[in-house]
């Protein structure tokens, strides 16, 4: 709970952080890497050479700020950051080291402006957020039964190619014990050590219903864009990984599960890569209740870039009320003639009808897509408690209530 002095400082940075909130973040990353290197492990450094991390701390320190005595605006917040946090280890011995150059770059950024009972303000403020967070990430881990940053050795026992620059990895538990329970939307984290010290670590969504004795992930080649770096760790699994390589990897985390148990109807919309958590779903659906109603819409470049197309066949072959419909960027080789076919970008429009005060409806893909879904589902008159979400990578929190 914060003090009632320290509150009005707290307010009174909102302001401040929308016109210095990124330089402060840059500046918080680049001091504490420099004094602690060996936290570059933790961090995916992808994103820090984009920015995109950055930004994401940015918004979400400015958030922070904003909603510091609303506790339901910033619960979705801290519970998805709670579930990064525990798939790459982060431990209570981190946040002192955090806490200590975040002051110190609020410092550095703001001069004079940051006076001393403005640092104190912020040193309690984020004592309370780190504590909050210390609490909640043990939970986890005793929830999970590991250790912050324990790894399992997995066996690779089947590989294949899902579509153009996408690939499925199919893992076993090198110690011949069951593979770690999850929920269908959650994700691991893979660990390659690059040699010298040097790993990184990624999370990829479990791309199969629960089998058991097995794991799925499938793993976009990230290739360099205009502002963004080739992806290390997806090319290093697609150029290296074959039956028989051994793989380290987390246990499942991720708050992101939609409800697959229930028999209410249910709608799935995906966006490139952003397809694996909601063929986990769909593949768990069609074991436990193939004759459920199911929507199940994707957005994609064109048809060779549309992954798992076989899983979603196997379904169609089993639940008579699912409904699938494509939207390909560039029919190549698809035809709209199939009804369920459309060229261009994903119109909401364009899909079944359903219940729209009943259903859930769960989105996976690039915020862009999100972004676009979000608005026009709730401009059709779905209430936004019914809309759930996954962003792959680093959320800007700009869009979503």
């Amino acid at each position: 709970m914060l003090s009632v002095e320290a509150r009005p400082y707290i307010e009174a940075s909102v302001p401040v952080l929308r016109e210095h909130g990124l330089t402060i973040t840059r500046t918080f990353y680049e001091n504490m890497f420099r004094e602690h290197p060996e936290l570059t492990n933790l961090f995916n450094m992808g994103n820090q050479a984009s920015g995109a991390q950055q930004q994401s701390l940015a918004a979400a320190v400015f958030a922070y700020a904003a909603n510091i005595d609303n506790a339901a605006a910033l619960g979705p917040v801290v519970n998805r950051i709670v579930h990064k946090h525990a798939s790459v280890g982060i431990k209570a011995d981190h946040y002192p080291i955090v806490g200590r150059h975040l002051l110190g770059a609020i410092q550095q950024t703001l001069g004079d402006a940051a006076t001393p009972p403005l640092l104190e303000a912020w040193d309690e403020a984020y004592s309370a957020l780190a504590n909050a967070l210390i609490d909640a990430e043990k939970n986890l881990y005793a929830q999970a039964n590991v250790e912050p940053g324990q790894l399992r050795d997995m066996r690779v026992i089947e590989t294949s190619q899902e579509a153009e620059d996408i690939l499925s990895i199919v893992m076993q538990p090198l110690d011949g014990q069951p593979a770690p329970q999850f929920k269908p939307g959650q994700y691991v984290s893979v660990c390659v050590d690059f040699g010298n010290g040097r790993r990184q670590m990624r999370q990829y969504s479990l791309s199969d219903a629960p089998k058991g004795d097995r794991l799925r992930i499938t793993v976009k080649r990230e290739v360099p864009g205009h502002e963004t770096p080739a992806g290390e760790v997806s090319n290093w699994l697609h150029d290296n990984v074959k039956r028989d390589r051994i793989l380290q990897i987390t246990h499942p985390f991720g708050e992101f599960t939609p409800d697959t148990e229930s028999s209410a109807p249910i709608v799935l919309m995906a966006a490139g890569v952003g397809i694996t958590p909601m063929i986990s779903a769909l593949n768990r659906i069609a074991d436990v209740n193939p004759q459920r109603h199911v929507i199940f819409a994707f957005a994609g470049r064109d048809k060779a870039h549309h992954a798992h197309q076989a899983d979603i066949a196997r379904a169609k072959s089993v639940m008579p009320n699912l409904q699938v419909v494509n939207f390909y960027e560039s029919l190549n080789g698809a035809s709209t003639s199939e009804s369920n076919v459309h060229e261009g970008l994903m119109d909401v429009s364009k899909l079944p009808s359903w219940p729209r005060n009943e259903a859930n409806v769960y989105m996976c893909g690039p915020t862009g897509f999100m972004k676009a879904q979000w608005l026009s589902l709730v401009e059709a008159g779905v209430p936004a408690a019914n809309l759930h979400r996954e962003v792959f990578g680093p959320e800007m929190l700009d869009y979503l209530g």
